[in-house]
This record gives C-alpha cells, sequence and structure tokens, in this order.
C-alpha cells in the first residue's frame, strides 16, 4: 500500500481550493478550509502533511495562522502562496517556519517542482528522525536509559532471565527503577502477551492484601456479597510483580510460599486450590538476609524468591549515565508540559553529576521535571536547579572519593580496589587514571588484565 500524503489549502477565495484540489488530487489526499478555524480543525484532527496557505486570509494575517499550525504540528511543511506586492511578508513568514513561497496567479508546474522538494524534504527528516530514534535506542533498554558497564550487566541478566519462569528478585535502593526492570523482564520475554500485574505490599494492609492476593468466596468475611479473584489468579499465564516484598506479613510469607511450591492458590473461604501458571518476581529495597536472621522474612520463601537476583545500581555508582538521563526527562517533560528546552548547560550538569543522589533517578526525573517547568530560558541552567545541590555535604565524590579498605586486607585486593574504582571515577579513562595513580600505561594494562577489571 503506498501512502498518500494528506495536503491542506487554505484560500479565502473558493474557486482557488477547488483549482488547486482538482490539480493535485491525483497525487495528495486533498483538503480545503476557507478560514482560519477550518483550517485548525482539520490541521488538529488529521495527519497533514503539507499546508499551501494564503497570506492574506480575508481579515486573518496567514502568518498568524501559519505559526499556530507549526506550534500543534511541528513537522507539517507550510508553503506561503502571495501575491508579487507582499515578497517581504513572504520572507517574513519563512523566517516563522515556512518552507518557502509562491506567488499568484499559480503556476502548477512550478507547483508541482517545489512540492516535489517539499516532499523530499520529508522523507530525508524523517530518515533523520528514524535515525536518531535508532542511536536513543542503544542507550536504552525497554525504558531504562544508560550504557554504563553496570546496566549493560542488567541488561545481560534481563536477557538470560526474560524467557525462562525462574522467580526473580530484584534488589536495590529506593528510586533505582525495579520495576522497570520487572516489566523488562516481562514484556520482552515469551509471557508478555498475557497479564503484567503489580501488588505493592507496603501500600496495603496485611488484612486487605490476603483477598487482594488470594481471591475470597463469597460470605468468607463481612462485606464479601460475591465470589471474586485474586491478583495471583488475575495474572494467570503472565507475570506478577510483588514491589516492596520484604514488607510482606510474616502470615502471608506462608501463604505465598505454598503457592510457590505447589503452583496453586486457595482463595479465602475456599476449601478448593486453582492452579496457578504464574511468574513471581519481587523487588526490595531492604536486606533480607538480615531480615531472615532476625526472623522477620521467612528463610524459605527467601531463597524461593532469590532463585535470580538482580541487583540495580544507585545513580551514584553509574554517574556515566547522567547525561542520557538528563536528556531523557528533557525530552519526556517538553511533550508533557508541552515546552521547548533545547537541552541544559554545561554548568548545570556538571552540578547534577555531582550531587548525592540518595533519591536515585526517581529524585533526577523530579529534578528535571520541575526545571522544565520553570524555566524561562531554552537551556535548563544552574538557576534552575534545587539549593541542594550547591550544599557541599550533597557532593557525591565526597562518598565516591574514599576506597574502604579492612585491617588485615591483602595489598593486591587494595591495589585492585584502588585501580577499579579510580577507573570508574574517570569513565574509564586509562590516561587519566595511570597519571592519578602514577604509572604507566602500559603498567595499568597490565594491572587491569591481572585482575579482569
Amino acid at each position: 500500500m503506498i501512502y498518500v500524503q494528506k495536503l491542506l489549502i487554505v484560500d479565502d477565495e473558493i474557486s482557488i481550493c477547488n483549482s488547486l484540489s482538482f490539480a493535485l488530487e491525483d497525487e495528495y489526499d486533498t483538503y480545503t478550509a476557507e478560514d482560519e478555524e477550518s483550517a485548525m480543525k482539520i490541521v488538529s484532527s488529521m495527519d497533514i502533511s503539507i499546508v499551501l496557505l494564503d497570506l492574506r486570509l480575508g481579515s486573518t494575517d496567514g502568518i498568524t495562522l501559519l505559526r499556530k499550525i507549526k506550534s500543534i504540528s511541528p513537522r507539517t511543511a507550510v508553503l506561503i502562496m502571495t501575491a508579487y506586492g507582499s515578497i517581504e511578508s513572504s520572507v517574513e513568514a519563512i523566517k516563522s517556519g515556512a518552507f518557502y513561497y509562491i506567488t499568484k496567479p499559480i503556476n502548477i508546474d512550478e507547483l508541482l517542482l517545489l512540492l516535489e522538494k517539499v516532499r523530499e524534504n520529508i522523507a530525508l527528516n524523517d530518515k533523520i528522525q528514524d535515525l536518531r530514534s535508532q542511536i536513543y535506542q542503544r542507550n536504552t533498554y525497554y525504558n531504562l536509559i544508560g550504557n554504563s558497564k553496570k546496566m549493560q550487566e542488567v541488561y545481560d541478566l534481563i536477557d538470560r532471565v526474560k524467557d525462562i519462569d525462574s522467580s526473580v528478585l530484584i534488589t536495590g535502593e529506593s528510586g533505582t527503577g525495579k520495576e522497570l526492570v520487572a516489566r523488562a523482564i516481562h514484556f520482552l520475554g515469551k509471557r508478555k502477551d498475557k497479564p503484567f500485574n503489580v501488588v505493592n505490599c507496603s501500600a496495603i494492609p496485611a488484612n486487605l492484601l490476603e483477598s487482594e492476593l488470594f481471591g475470597f468466596k463469597k460470605g468468607a468475611f463481612t462485606g464479601a456479597y460475591e465470589d471474586r479473584k485474586g491478583i495471583i489468579e488475575l495474572s494467570e499465564g503472565g507475570t506478577l510483580f510483588l514491589d516492596e516484598i520484604g514488607d510482606l506479613d510474616l502470615s502471608l510469607q506462608t501463604k505465598l510460599l505454598r503457592v510457590l511450591q505447589n503452583k496453586e492458590v486457595r482463595p479465602v473461604g475456599s476449601i478448593n486450590d486453582i492452579k496457578a501458571d504464574v511468574r513471581f518476581i519481587s523487588a526490595t529495597n531492604r536486606d533480607l538476609k538480615e531480615m531472615v536472621k532476625a526472623n522477620l522474612f521467612r528463610k524459605d520463601l527467601y531463597y524461593r524468591l532469590n532463585v535470580i537476583n538482580i541487583d540495580m545500581p544507585p545513580l551514584r555508582q553509574r554517574r556515566e549515565d547522567i547525561p542520557k538521563l538528563v536528556d531523557h526527562f528533557i525530552k519526556k517533560y517538553n511533550m508533557i508540559l508541552n515546552k521547548d528546552i533545547k537541552g541544559i548547560t554545561p554548568e548545570a550538569l556538571e552540578a547534577i553529576e555531582k550531587y548525592n543522589f540518595e533519591g536515585n533517578v526517581r529524585e533526577l526525573e523530579n529534578t528535571i521535571e520541575r526545571a522544565v517547568a520553570l524555566t524561562r530560558e531554552d537551556f535548563i541552567s544552574i538557576n534552575d536547579l534545587p539549593k541542594d545541590y550547591f550544599d557541599k555535604d550533597n557532593n557525591v565524590q565526597q562518598e565516591d572519593d574514599v576506597i574502604k579498605v579492612s585491617i588485615g586486607e591483602n595489598m593486591k585486593s587494595v591495589e585492585m580496589k584502588l585501580i577499579k574504582y579510580t577507573l570508574e571515577k574517570y569513565k574509564n579513562n586509562r590516561k587519566k587514571t595511570s597519571e592519578v595513580l602514577g604509572i604507566s600505561e602500559r603498567a595499568l594494562r597490565y594491572k587491569i588484565k591481572e585482575y579482569n577489571l
């Protein structure tokens, strides 16, 4: 099927609209409008590729309409139609976003040649957009942003577990993107066409969470007026993501263990079990091993959930991903907030890269959303950042510049740590690392190979 571009003709003379539509209808899907209101309705509701716009549209200034069209459909190419005496205004229209202008009376052959150039330009822009998208995708993985070594390790684990049914436990600090990992595992894997459901174990009281998970039979408790399926049963064939699993009540831990062991679920008030083909992915920011030692989390459930562990690195351990994350969030909130922020100043980016993100990626996203919403400039500057970013106590380098060494630790281990963290600090720049450590690049290469860094 050949894609036919939509072309809108805007002129207050109906005869011109009709004649141009007739001349172009073999190659374009043509529409006509005689005033601003009609034109805006068509542009707003259809994917118009090209607009032929009269510079004088009754009492309406064509340049004003041009700007309105470009504001809601930036990729639409607008050609201005003008009389001989309006060339100066046509130049102004080009500055306002018009592709070019053509003089009246319209020479159809000249118009067709010009439209062909427009089509070539549209095709070129589409190709550029496609290439940009491909480049962007290389730095992302199903909404996970970054190509640092630590994130590449996460991507590799996702690839290896996405098509198997083993339980996965995602660990890491709040705001690191644990739910995004769970979604990537599901939607890139063999269960992608089945349900993906989420339960936050800390957000629902234990007495309600049981019926939420397992469902209930009519009359099981006061208010149970009918049978209701639990979210485990509703996830049949798909994935259930249990967020904040460390907050799950001990009594529910026992019942969840039974589901994992027997692949069956028993609704509250029922005496019968229901088969449950569900893949379980859990997440926590708590130390479950310590909770097991303190008898706050069942040891057997821990091992059932933690068949495969994916640990999400905090943002301060992958600072090289911050520029890509900042760019991603600027684009995201430009669309949401209808802004056109071009980027971020080097000074502001440097301040962000040094900041100790206790809230991780979520905190960075909130910062960029705030900056995009409030800035009056084309670029986010240091004036758009919260004051916390300039508090020395919040400087990430205070933590990263200190390497912990234990008493009695052997020298090889200390040397390996020193080289490893210095490389990370200088983003794998071997020349800079060797200079800081006071050794030759050749010696550094030898040590990297020796320690498999």
